[in-house]
């Protein structure tokens, strides 16, 4: 029998592109799979690192800061003066490590309001009655705001936006493909404050640590939340428009069939909108006793000086956000009875917890490379040398940046865990960054924008494969490749208008968040 190889007169060209993209993502598969766990390739890049460190202690290799008369000498972790270090410290790495405490505490906090329905419940209220024309819109807002719920979001908007589709007489498949994509492709944005964002800068703290500038920066949770915000709205127009505009014609008319899932009635209980506006109530009571320990004058939460920033409040937003996450789970859990007594509530915090096992032991391994590269000056060296070598090819200012975005985009087609990549670049980078006289700020939030970009396009990505078996309840036939020459509707785009806004920012000096600048200030 002829394969349909053997046929390209009559072979579609949607077959043809098809086939093209079915044998590039087999390629992505095969390199990414002959990957090792992540937790593995940070063991052998400890590893390498101690070996490299010793070899370059050995040959009495310094480095100076540039601007500074701060001469560093690499030390090696194979001497004895290493492995004293290793010894009086591999605890001590591990449980001083930024993100984990800060990560966990927003897990908890977060796990409470999830397990009590309220995060569905609110998706549910702010899809359910929007107009058929601003639907895709709506349904593009609110992924970029998803990070808030962690990876979850994945799993409960999709197939949530199919059901409000097709409930407005829309195509499902591009509520449910539009929604995955705009949650994974702005992953990284939003005018929410999640887990996400206390990794991020609990590693980037780390990495800034090494150079003595850093001393001076305010690194807190909120240093890039105004980029965030603004971008999340323009992504959401963004991802609305690719949705309607592109994807969804591209579809054809939609035919029901006897297979599909059954129209779900999104419509709120009136225990559920009670709990709704209870909840809103008691988050506004609390943001406003918070804000009244932070504007007035003399507040205790007002910095040296009586400064708004820097002060306590934005160094200490990660214990002011589990309180907010926290009350509200409980408000609203209680009064749906989706929480009972006490017990419920701890139960729904060790889930949480017990889920982020992998990530705990991927950040105690870490944890261990980060230090090592400041310890052993590795990380100073090799950022002076990174920053020296931008310099000299004059890939320097947002041209570098733009670089580090396309480098990071291509990174995560093979590890997709934004912690373990983050961990991997940012030691590097962030102070190669800062000897060019940009900000940490700034290069975490370039970073957010490649971490984000090509992650739905990935076979690595297990929530790819979920979406696929999703999309074959209303196609199929459908396959891998036809699933991500759609996701791929949407990569380039928010590539493109995400580095277009970090430009702004750049070209015009804005703030990225409050108190943290373009440059070293």
């Amino acid at each position: 029998m002829s394969s349909l190889t053997d046929l390209p007169d009559t072979e579609s060209p949607d077959k043809r592109t098809s086939s093209r993209i079915d044998r590039v993502l087999s390629l992505i598969e095969r390199a990414g799979n002959a990957l090792p766990n992540p937790i593995v390739l940070f063991t052998a890049l400890f590893v390498l690192l101690a070996v490299i460190s010793t070899a370059l202690a050995l040959a009495d290799v310094t480095v100076t800061v540039p601007g500074t008369d701060d001469t560093k000498a690499i030390t090696g972790l194979f001497t004895g003066e290493g492995v004293r270090w290793l010894t009086e410290n591999l605890v001590t790495n591990f449980a001083t490590f930024p993100p984990i405490a800060a990560v966990l505490l927003m897990i908890m906090a977060v796990g409470v309001a999830e397990k009590a329905g309220l995060l569905e419940t609110v998706m549910r209220a702010t899809l359910a009655r929007a107009p058929r024309a601003l639907l895709p819109y709506l349904v593009a807002l609110v992924a970029c705001q998803a990070h808030m719920i962690s990876d979850v979001a994945s799993i409960v908007l999709p197939p949530l936006a199919a059901v409000v589709f097709k409930s407005a007489g829309r195509h499902p498949v591009a509520g449910l493909i539009g929604g995955f994509a705009c949650v994974g492709a702005g992953y990284a944005a939003g005018f929410t404050i999640g887990s996400l964002d206390a990794l991020y800068i609990g590693i980037t703290q780390q990495a800034a640590s090494v150079l003595p500038a850093a001393q001076d920066l305010d690194l807190n949770l909120l240093i890039n939340y105004f980029f965030t915000a603004s971008s999340s709205l323009v992504l959401g127009l963004l991802g609305g428009f690719l949705i309607s505009r592109v994807l969804e014609p591209r579809l054809g008319t939609y035919e029901s069939s006897a297979d599909e899932p059954e129209s779900e009635d999104l419509t709120l209980t009136p225990v559920q909108r009670r709990g709704l506006l209870l909840t809103a109530l008691v988050v506004v009571l609390y943001a406003g006793a918070v804000l009244s320990l932070w504007l007035p004058d003399g507040a205790p939460l007002r910095g040296e000086g009586g400064a708004l920033v820097p002060s306590p409040l934005l160094t200490g937003i990660v214990p002011a956000l589990f309180g907010a996450f926290l009350l509200a789970g409980l408000a609203y859990g209680f009064t749906v009875k989706s929480l009972t007594g006490s017990e419920g509530v701890v139960g729904a915090m060790s889930d949480s917890v017990k889920n982020m096992s992998g990530y705990i032991v991927l950040m105690f391994v870490a944890a261990q490379v980060i230090a090592l590269f400041n310890w052993s000056n590795v990380g100073v060296l090799l950022a002076v040398k990174a920053a020296a070598g931008l310099d000299a090819i004059g890939l320097t200012g947002f041209w570098a940046l733009v670089a580090f975005v396309l480098l990071v985009a291509c990174l995560n087609l093979f590890i997709v865990s934004g912690s373990a990549l983050w961990s991997l670049v940012g030691p590097v980078f962030v102070p190669a960054f800062m000897l060019l006289g940009m900000s940490p700020a700034l290069s975490q939030a370039a970073f957010r924008i490649g971490d984000s970009a090509t992650g739905i396009i990935t076979p690595m990505n297990p929530y790819v494969f979920l979406l696929l078996a999703l999309l074959r309840r209303y196609e199929p036939e459908a396959r891998l490749g036809t699933l991500i020459s759609r996701l791929a509707i949407f990569t380039v785009p928010f590539l493109v208008v995400w580095l277009a806004i970090l430009g702004i920012f750049y070209g015009f000096d804005l703030p990225l968040g409050p108190g943290a600048h373009i440059s070293l200030k």
